[in-house]
């Protein structure tokens, strides 16, 4: 997208990263100190700390802890009563749930969501890369990967595509294209008119997980 915009209207789109919990921003790109492919820097007084992942060898999990971090949530099972964050880095840290890589400038590039990795062939593969690939192979289509299961061989990637054409092959030259590794080639494609969202009109995940599923079980896709 960022090319995209660079390349068709001349303009240079500012990318950054955050979460609800820390109000929201964690890190930007700004037009004095910015780089292409990362969010940026973190904002001043967020400190981080990377925790590793197993199956993971770039980066490793993000916690922060920050002034602009929630004092804590609140819980059904305990009304009126403030739950601090704590993450393994210590007390006051939070968990973003997010893999990233923060090289020796301090830019910060978000390699993938903990929970949207698939372990393929012994090796953990980003779900965003999958999607990623498809997106340069198709650009004018919608994407989404998932996880599905094989019974001979664990774990595989499964892409959702509205580009009824999209094939493997064309995957794997996208690929090649972006310096990405072959793992990173969705090892099933499911075509589809639409992919299914949620009220909010993002990608509904969960329902993609469900029919990875089923697919992998030996159903169809019916989104």
């Amino acid at each position: 997208m960022q090319r995209l915009y660079r390349d068709k209207f001349g303009l240079r789109v500012l990318e950054g990263y955050g979460a609800t919990e820390c109000g929201p921003a964690i890190a930007l790109n700004v037009p004095q100190r910015y780089r292409e492919t990362t969010v940026g820097c973190l904002l001043p007084g967020v400190e981080h700390r990377l925790t590793p992942v197993a199956g993971i060898d770039r980066g490793g999990m993000l916690h922060v802890r920050s002034p602009n971090l929630m004092l804590g949530y609140l819980l059904a099972d305990a009304p009126g009563t403030l739950k601090p964050p704590c993450s393994e880095a210590g007390e006051g840290w939070y968990a973003t749930g997010d893999i990233v890589e923060i090289d020796a400038d301090g830019f910060v590039e978000v390699i993938g969501r903990l929970k949207r990795f698939a372990k393929v062939a012994g090796e953990m593969v980003p779900l965003e890369l999958v999607e990623r690939v498809a997106r340069e192979a198709a650009p004018g289509h919608q994407h989404a990967a998932s996880v599905g299961q094989a019974a001979e061989r664990g774990e595989i990637t499964v892409l959702f595509t509205t580009d009824a054409t999209l094939d493997r092959m064309r995957l794997v030259q996208a690929a090649r294209a972006l310096g990405a590794q072959e793992l990173a080639v969705a090892k099933r494609i499911e075509h589809v008119d639409a992919l299914p969202v949620l009220g909010t009109g993002k990608t509904d995940y969960v329902r993609l997980t469900q029919l990875a599923r089923s697919i992998g079980a030996g159903g169809e896709a019916a989104v």
